[in-house]
């Protein structure tokens, strides 16, 4: 299981970047999310919402009630052309972090 914190962390990333490939609705990007991460990175509805309502807030996503006649309405979810440009600005700091832990793996223990 990845630590709580990680998780937190790459929450937006996460978000905007499965919301790239297509609008989605709540237990949708979760259960997306699970099977990405072979299930190492669990979320909540509590956990989950209140950062779809941020992004909304910062304009990075936008929401749309869409009814269907078998099931109940759903509230989805589509990114933002600002958020679109988040996305790539987030990826590139993720990147970065990565080469980091790269470069200190790759440092040989000093006796």
């Amino acid at each position: 299981m990845i630590p709580k914190n990680l998780t937190a962390a790459s929450t937006k990333l996460i978000i905007l970047g499965i919301l790239r490939q297509g609008n989605s609705y709540g237990y949708l990007i979760i259960k997306k999310i699970k099977e990405l991460s072979g299930g190492k990175m669990k979320y909540s509805d509590g956990m989950l919402y209140p950062v779809l309502h941020n992004l909304e807030k910062e304009g990075l996503i936008q929401s749309e009630w869409v009814m269907q006649d078998d099931a109940r309405p759903r509230k989805y979810y589509a990114i933002t052309e600002d958020g679109k440009k988040e996305l790539v600005a987030e990826r590139e700091h993720w990147v970065h972090v990565n080469s980091v832990l790269e470069a200190i793996w790759q440092l040989k223990p000093t006796k």
